[in-house]
C-alpha cells in the first residue's frame, strides 16, 4: 500500500503550489526535486519560493505531516498512487520548447514504474505543446518501465492556470479543471482526486488539453496587447485609456480582466507560450499573423516609458533614473521576461544612471543580469541597486514605475520630494487617480494617461 497519496516531480512554482493544494485538501503529498537545498527548505517547513501565503501554508502542512520532500524520484513514485510531472519547460533560442527537464522526469518515472506492480497514474502538468505527451512522454515512460500506457499505467494531461501572486487562491479555487486523458480509466482516476474541487471539469483528449493551455494564454496576452495599443492611441488623443477600458470591459462579451494597459507582459508563461505556439504553427506551414503582431507590439511597448522620460526631463544622458519594480509583476520575485530588463538596457544606452529597487526581486534580477551590461561596455556605477524605495528616489531626475507593488501605490509627495524635482513615468497605472499628486506638484506621465 502506498505511503503517500500523491507524488509531485519538481519543486518549482507549479509543483509546490499544486502539492500544497492537494495536501490542504487532505491528501498526503511527497515532492521530489534534484536540488537538495529546495528539499531541505521544504522539509524544514519553509517555502523555497516566494508566493504570498505559501510560506504559512507550507509550514502548516509540513507540521501536520501532509507535505514532505525527497531528492529521489524513484522513492516518490514508488510510495504513491499518482504522480504529477511539474518540471519547467523553458524556451529554446528559436522559440521551441526545451524538453530536457520533462524527458528526464519521464525517464525517472518510467524506471520507478518498472519496479511497481500496482497500476499508477502519471499526470503531465508541465506546459507542453500539442502531441508532446503522446509522441515524447509516453514512449519514454513505456521504454523505461517496460509497460504499455493504458495497461500498466495511466496518462493524463492536466494543465495549470495559476496566476503568480494569486497562486494559493487559484490552486484552491480554480476557474475550471481540464483533464486530458489517454483513456477513460485514466480520466476517472484523476477525476477522483479532484472530487473535492467544486468547479467545472472538462474531460478531453491529451492534445486538446495541451492546446487549451496555449490558447488561453495567447488570448490573455492578446487582451493585454490590445489594451496597450489602445493606450498608445489614447495618449495621442488626450484620453484616459483606463476610462475607455472600463467601458469596453463592461461588455459581458469581453469582461474587464487583462485590459489594464502598461509597459508590456512578461513572466514565465505568456512570452514563452506565445513563442512556442508560433514555432509549432510555422513548423506546420502556417504563418500566425496575430501571434507575430502580439509579440512584436509587446517587445516594443517598454520603449514608451523611455520616450516619456526623455521628453519630461530633456534627455537622459547622465540623468539619474529611479526604476521601481524589477519583477515582471507585483507579489512575486519572478524576473523571467520582466520588462525591467529591456527598460534598464534602453536607459543605459541613452546614457542614464539607473537606481533600481524591488521589494522581493532584486537578488533574482542581479542573477538574471549577471555581467551582461558590463560586457556591453556600461560601468558598474551606471546600474545601482537600492535597499529601499527612498534610497532609489533620493536625488533622482525621474522615476519610472515598472511594476505596481502596493508599496509603490502608497507613495506620496513626502517620498517624491526626495527627488531633484518630483517627476514620475507610470508604466502600470500604479496610482488609480494621479490627479491629486499632480495638483501637489508631481510631474506625471503614464501609458494611456490623458496628458
Amino acid at each position: 500500500m502506498a505511503k503517500f497519496d500523491i507524488s509531485i516531480i519538481g519543486l518549482g512554482y507549479v509543483g509546490l503550489v499544486t502539492g500544497s493544494a492537494f495536501a490542504k485538501k487532505g491528501y498526503s503529498v511527497i515532492c521530489a526535486d534534484v536540488i537538495e537545498e529546495k528539499v531541505q527548505t521544504l522539509n524544514s517547513g519553509r517555502s523555497p519560493i516566494y508566493e504570498p501565503g505559501l510560506d504559512e501554508l507550507v509550514k502548516e502542512l509540513v507540521e501536520e505531516g501532509k507535505l514532505s520532500a525527497t531528492n529521489f524520484v524513484s522513492k516518490a513514485v514508488a510510495d504513491s498512487d499518482i504522480t504529477f510531472i511539474c518540471v519547467g519547460t523553458p524556451s529554446e533560442p528559436d522559440g521551441s520548447v526545451d524538453l530536457k527537464f520533462i524527458t528526464s522526469a519521464a525517464e525517472d518515472v518510467g524506471k520507478a514504474l518498472s519496479e511497481k506492480q500496482e497500476y499508477h497514474l502519471v499526470v503531465v502538468k508541465s506546459t507542453v505543446v500539442p502531441l508532446t505527451t503522446e509522441e515524447t512522454i509516453i514512449p519514454i515512460i513505456e521504454k523505461h518501465s517496460g509497460k504499455k500506457a493504458g495497461e500498466g499505467f495511466g496518462i493524463c494531461m492536466n494543465p495549470e492556470f495559476l496566476r503568480e501572486g494569486n497562486a494559493v487562491y487559484d490552486s484552491m479555487t480554480p476557474d475550471r479543471i481540464v483533464i486530458g486523458e489517454l483513456d477513460d480509466k485514466s480520466g476517472e482516476m484523476l477525476l477522483k482526486y479532484y472530487e473535492d474541487f467544486d468547479v467545472p471539469k472538462l474531460r478531453t483528449d491529451l492534445r486538446t488539453a495541451e492546446m487549451i493551455k496555449y490558447a488561453a494564454n495567447t488570448f490573455l496576452a492578446t487582451k493585454i496587447t490590445y489594451a496597450n495599443e489602445m493606450a498608445n492611441i489614447c495618449t495621442k488623443l488626450g484620453i484616459d485609456v483606463y476610462e475607455v477600458m472600463k467601458g469596453v470591459g463592461s461588455d459581458a462579451r469581453i469582461n474587464p480582466e487583462f485590459l489594464n494597459a502598461g509597459c508590456g507582459f512578461g513572466g514565465s508563461c505568456f512570452p514563452k507560450d506565445l513563442q512556442a505556439l508560433k514555432f509549432v504553427a510555422e513548423s506546420k506551414g502556417y504563418e500566425p499573423l496575430l501571434l507575430n503582431s502580439v509579440l512584436l507590439l509587446n517587445d516594443n511597448q517598454y520603449f514608451k516609458l523611455i520616450e516619456m522620460a526623455e521628453s519630461m526631463i530633456d534627455g537622459l544622458q547622465d540623468k539619474r533614473v529611479a526604476v521601481l519594480g524589477l519583477s515582471f509583476k507585483p507579489n512575486t520575485d519572478d524576473v523571467r521576461e520582466t520588462r525591467a530588463l529591456p527598460l534598464i538596457k534602453g536607459l543605459l544606452e541613452k546614457g542614464a544612471v539607473v537606481v533600481a529597487y524591488d521589494p522581493k526581486g532584486i537578488e533574482n534580477f542581479k542573477e538574471l543580469v549577471g555581467d551582461r551590461f558590463i560586457k556591453m561596455g556600461y560601468s558598474v556605477t551606471r546600474l545601482i541597486y537600492a535597499d529601499d524605495v527612498e534610497s532609489a528616489l533620493r536625488n533622482a531626475d525621474v522615476c519610472i514605475i515598472q511594476s505596481d507593488w502596493d508599496e509603490f501605490k502608497n507613495l506620496g509627495m513626502d517620498q517624491f520630494n526626495l527627488m531633484k524635482k518630483p517627476a514620475v513615468i507610470d508604466g502600470r497605472r500604479t496610482f488609480s487617480d494621479p490627479t491629486k499628486l499632480i495638483e501637489c506638484g508631481l510631474k506625471y506621465k503614464g501609458i494611456g494617461w490623458k496628458d
